[in-house]
C-alpha cells in the first residue's frame, strides 16, 4: 500500500440485524475514527480502541466485514489480521471496525490449565497464594512426594519473563495485585466457537505436573490435540524417545512443558508445565500443528465408511470441526496414512507375498501362484489362477482366450495382465491374471509360460490379443508345437492404420475407411473380403497397402484357420479389468484377494442362476438358434448327391451344406458353433434335431460344469514364523516405482484417433489446420 492510510471508524454499542439476503446491518451506537496503516501494530490499535471506548482491555474483540461481503465477521486477534484488514481496503479510503463487549465471568480455578481459547492471562488462571510449588528437575525420573498431582502449573526457573508476574515469598506464590482476576470467553455463537465444537472434548487432554502417558507418541498425540483445543502452536526444544520439552511457539510467551521417562518404566510423565500464555490468545488457524498423523487420527473413522473421501473435503470438514486450516497436501498425506492404517502396509504386503501364494495353493489346491523378483530382492511379478477358474474353462468354455492389460493406479504403480474366456452364455469368465511391474516383451512371455503350465492342455487354442512384436513371438515361441492361433483384435489394428496413414484425410473418409475394414475381416469368404479392400483400394491405396500387408490371415473370418467365434477384438475382459481398477489402491495382497472375492462371487451366483434354466442351451444362445429358426420358412432344401450328406438349400442366395462335416458354404455354422438357417432347414428334412448340431459349449450341462467348481476363502491370518513355509527364504520388497506427481490421468486408453474431430481449413477445405495457420498459397 506504500504506506497509505486508511481510517479505521470503530463502532460500539449497535446491534446487528439479518436482512432478508442473509446480510448484516449494523444499527444505533457511537462511532470514533483511527488512523492505521500498514506498520500499525495490532497492540497498539487495541489499547486504543479499548481506550477510546473505556472498556476493559481484556474483555472487547474487534471485526469486520471483507470488501463485498456483510454476512460473515471476520475477527482481528494479532498483527498479521490487522494487516490482513487493510491490505483488502487497500483501495478503500475507510474500514468499518466493529467493537464488541464479551462478556465477564469468574472462571472455575479449581484446576484448570490456562488456554488461548480462553484468553487467559498469567494473573487470570487465579492460583491461591498458598499454593505449594511442584516443581521437577530435569533429571528426576520419580515425582516428589511433595508434588500435588492436581496442581494447576509449575514454574520453571529459566521463565525469566515471568518473575515480574509470580513473586516466590517463603515457598509460596503471591499474585500481582493490580492485575484484575477475570476471563473473557467467545462470544456466542461465534464462528470460532462452532469450529472449536469438535475439539472441545480435548481440553483436558494435559491436566499438569504428574499426568502419566503409557508412551512418547501418546504424549505427542494429547499435546498436539490440546494445542489444536486451545488453539496455539507450540515448538520443540528437545524432542526423543526418553523426553520432549516444548515451548509456546509465540515469541516471548512462558507456556512450557517438560515430560520425560519415569525409571524401569516406559511411562511418560510430565515433570514441569508451566500453563501461562502472554501471547494475547492470538487464534492459530493454520495447519501447524495438524501432523499426518493427527489428521489420519481423525478422519480413520470416516474413510473407513466412505472410501472415495476426497481431501477437499477432508479440507472443509476439519476446518468447520477443529478450527483448522490445512492445505491439500496435508489432506492428502493424511488420507494415505490412515487408508494404510486401516488397509495394511504396502511394504508387508510385499514381504507377505511369499506366504500368501502358499495360502493361496493350500486352500485352493490345483491352484498355481508363484512370483518373483529382481536381483535387489524387489517385486518383479505375480501370477495367480485359482483351480476353480482352471478346471471351469477346461471342461465347459471353447478353447478361446483374450488376452489384455490395465494399468494400475496403485503407490508403487504396475499393470494387471489378464486372460478370460467366454461361457456359453457370452458372459466374461476369469481364467487367469498377473501383476508386474510394466508391459514389456519380457513379462508377457513369462505370463504365458505360466499360463501354459497352469493348463493341462492348449491344442486347438485360439489367443485374441493386439499385434505387438513381442506379444506375437511369446505367443508363437510359447505355444509353438501345440497348434495354437494368434488372433489379432481388430480394435488395434483399426487404431494403428489410422496412426500410420499418412495423407491428410478428413475425419468422415477415415470412418469409410474403418467401416470397409471391418467389413473386410467380418466377411464369410475370400470374395467378400476382396471386394471390401477393393473399396479401400478406391479411397486410399496407401490404406490398401496397410491392409494387405497387416497379415489378414490372422484377423479376417475369409482366411483366419482357427475358431474365434466371430468374437474380433481383445477387449472382451472389461468387467474383470474394472475389478482391478476399483482395487487398485489396496496393497498389492489385498488386492489379489479382493479380485479373488469377485471370482468367487461371481461363480457362485451364476451357478445359482444356472440351476433354474429349463432349456438345453444357454439363454443367449437359445436366442439365436430360434432366430434363425424362423428364416426356415424361406428356404428350400434339395439333395444334392447319392450320399445324402450334401444338399442345396435355395433362398436369396444359394447355399452347399454338409451336414456331416458341421459346414455350410455360408460359413455361418462354422464362425459361430450354432446351425444357420441353411443347415436347419436341411436338419428339420431329415427329421433330426438341430439341438443335436449345436456346439457342446453352448449347452446348459457345459455351462454348469464351467461354474461347478468353488474359489475358497484364504484366511487372514498372520505370517507365521520363517521356517514354517518352504518360500520363507525369499525377500520381497516393493519396486522401486513410484506414482508420479499429480492427479492420474482419467482418459480412457484405446479410443479410437478416428472417432476426433479434425480440424479444417476454411480458406483452403484441406485438414490438420486452420484459417490462421494455413500456408497454402491461393
Amino acid at each position: 500500500m506504500g504506506g497509505k492510510k486508511v481510517i479505521a471508524i470503530c463502532q460500539l454499542g449497535g446491534t446487528f440485524k439479518t436482512l432478508c439476503d442473509g446480510s448484516l446491518s449494523y444499527d444505533g451506537g457511537e462511532a470514533h475514527a483511527i488512523d492505521i496503516d500498514e506498520d500499525s501494530k495490532y497492540s497498539d490499535f487495541y489499547m486504543e480502541v479499548a481506550e477510546m471506548f473505556s472498556c476493559v482491555h481484556s474483555c472487547i474483540s474487534i471485526k469486520y466485514f471483507l470488501p463485498g461481503n456483510s454476512k460473515t465477521l471476520i475477527t482481528i486477534s494479532n498483527d498479521k489480521d490487522l494487516q490482513r484488514m487493510i491490505k483488502f481496503h487497500e483501495n478503500s479510503s475507510s474500514i468499518d471496525v466493529y467493537v464488541m463487549v464479551e462478556e465477564v465471568v469468574a472462571p472455575d480455578v479449581s484446576n484448570m490449565p490456562a488456554s488461548r481459547s480462553s484468553r487467559t492471562t498469567l494473573s487470570e488462571a487465579g492460583i491461591l497464594a498458598d499454593a505449594t510449588p511442584c516443581v521437577l528437575d530435569d533429571d528426576m525420573d520419580e515425582i516428589s512426594p511433595r508434588v500435588l498431582l492436581d496442581s494447576t502449573f509449575d514454574v520453571p526457573d529459566d521463565l525469566a519473563n515471568v518473575d515480574e508476574h509470580i513473586v516466590n515469598v517463603d515457598g509460596h506464590i503471591a499474585m500481582a495485585s493490580e492485575i484484575p482476576l477475570s476471563m473473557s470467553l467467545p462470544l456466542s455463537g461465534s464462528s470460532e466457537e462452532k469450529h472449536m465444537k469438535a475439539a472441545q472434548q480435548w481440553q483436558n487432554n494435559i491436566t499438569g505436573v504428574g499426568q502419566r502417558f503409557n508412551s512418547v507418541n501418546d504424549f505427542r498425540d494429547a499435546l498436539r490435540k490440546y494445542s489444536i483445543a486451545h488453539q496455539f502452536a507450540f515448538k520443540y526444544k528437545k524432542n526423543d524417545s526418553h523426553r520432549v520439552t516444548v515451548r509456546c511457539k509465540a515469541e516471548g510467551c512462558p507456556w512450557r512443558i517438560h515430560a520425560s521417562r519415569l525409571s524401569t518404566t516406559q511411562l511418560i510423565c510430565i515433570k514441569k508445565m508451566n500453563p501461562m500464555h502472554t501471547c494475547e490468545g492470538s487464534v492459530v488457524t493454520t495447519g501447524h500443528q495438524a501432523t499426518r498423523s493427527w489428521v489420519a487420527g481423525v478422519i480413520k473413522e470416516k474413510l473407513k465408511v466412505s472410501p472415495n473421501y476426497k481431501p477437499k473435503d477432508i479440507v472443509t470438514d476439519i476446518k468447520e470441526q477443529y478450527g483448522v486450516q490445512l492445505n491439500y497436501f496435508q489432506a492428502w498425506r493424511g488420507k494415505e496414512i490412515a487408508k494404510e492404517q486401516l488397509q495394511g502396509s504396502y511394504k508387508e504386503a510385499y514381504g507377505q507375498l511369499p506366504y500368501f501364494c502358499e495360502q493361496i495353493m493350500e486352500t485352493n489346491p490345483g491352484s498355481l501362484a508363484t512370483f518373483t523378483t529382481k536381483p535387489d530382492s524387489s517385486f518383479h511379478r505375480l501370477f495367480v489362477s485359482f483351480h476353480a477358474s482352471l478346471y471351469g474353462f477346461q471342461q465347459g468354455c471353447r478353447p478361446l482366450l483374450f488376452l489384455g492389460s490395465v494399468p494400475l493406479k496403485s503407490k508403487y504403480q504396475g499393470t494387471l495382465l489378464a486372460a478370460t474366456a467366454p461361457d456359453g452364455d457370452d458372459d466374461v469368465f476369469p481364467v487367469a491374471f498377473a501383476v508386474v511391474d510394466m508391459v514389456s516383451d519380457d513379462n508377457w512371455l513369462w505370463f504365458l509360460q505360466q499360463l501354459k503350465a497352469a493348463l493341462t492342455t492348449c491344442h486347438g487354442l485360439t489367443i485374441v490379443a493386439d499385434r505387438e512384436k513381442g506379444l506375437k513371438e511369446s505367443i508363437s515361441n510359447v505355444f509353438q508345437d501345440d497348434n495354437v492361433y494368434h488372433a489379432y483384435c481388430l480394435r488395434f489394428l483399426s487404431e494403428q492404420l489410422i496412426r500410420d496413414l499418412k495423407g491428410q484425410f478428413s475425419h468422415e473418409v477415415k470412418r469409410l475407411i474403418i467401416d470397409d475394414f471391418y467389413a473386410a475381416a467380418y466377411a464369410p469368404r475370400p470374395e467378400g473380403f476382396q471386394k471390401c479392400i477393393e473399396s479401400i483400394k478406391s479411397i486410399s491405396l496407401e490404406a490398401y497397402n496397410w491392409v494387405i500387408e497387416s497379415e489378414p490371415l490372422h484377423w479376417a473370418n475369409a482366411f483366419f484357420p482357427g475358431a474365434r467365434y466371430n468374437h474380433m477384438t481383445s477387449n472382451f475382459g472389461e468387467m474383470f479389468y474394472s475389478w482391478a481398477s476399483e482395487a487398485h489402491e489396496l496393497p498389492i495382497t489385498q488386492m489379489v484377494d479382493t479380485i479373488r472375492g469377485k471370482i468367487m462371487e461371481l461363480i457362485n451366483n451364476r451357478r445359482l442362476a444356472s440351476n433354474h434354466w429349463l432349456t438345453r442351451l444357454t439363454p443367449f444362445r437359445e436366442e439365436r438358434l430360434e432366430k434363425e429358426s424362423i428364416k426356415v420358412c424361406a428356404l428350400q432344401v434339395f439333395n444334392s448327391g447319392p450320399t445324402g450328406n450334401k444338399f442345396e438349400v435355395r433362398g436369396d442366395t444359394i447355399e452347399v451344406v454338409d451336414i456331416n462335416n458341421y459346414d455350410c458354404s455360408c460359413k455361418g455354422w462354422q464362425l459361430t458353433g450354432l446351425p444357420c438357417c441353411h443347415a436347419i432347414a436341411v436338419i428339420g428334412c431329415l427329421g433330426r434335431d438341430p439341438y443335436d448340431y449345436c456346439a457342446r459349449y453352448f449347452t446348459c450341462e457345459s455351462y454348469r460344469l464351467t461354474y461347478s467348481e468353488s474359489v475358497h476363502p484364504i484366511p487372514s491370518e498372520e505370517k507365521p514364523l520363517q521356517k514354517e513355509f518352504s518360500q520363507s527364504i525369499v525377500t520381497v520388497t516393493p519396486p522401486p516405482t513410484r506414482r508420479p506427481p499429480g492427479r492420474p490421468p482419467t482418459k480412457k486408453l484405446g479410443m479410437m484417433e478416428a472417432n476426433k474431430r479434425q480440424l479444417q481449413c476454411s480458406r483452403c477445405k484441406c485438414t490438420g489446420h486452420n484459417k490462421s495457420t494455413c500456408k497454402e498459397f491461393i
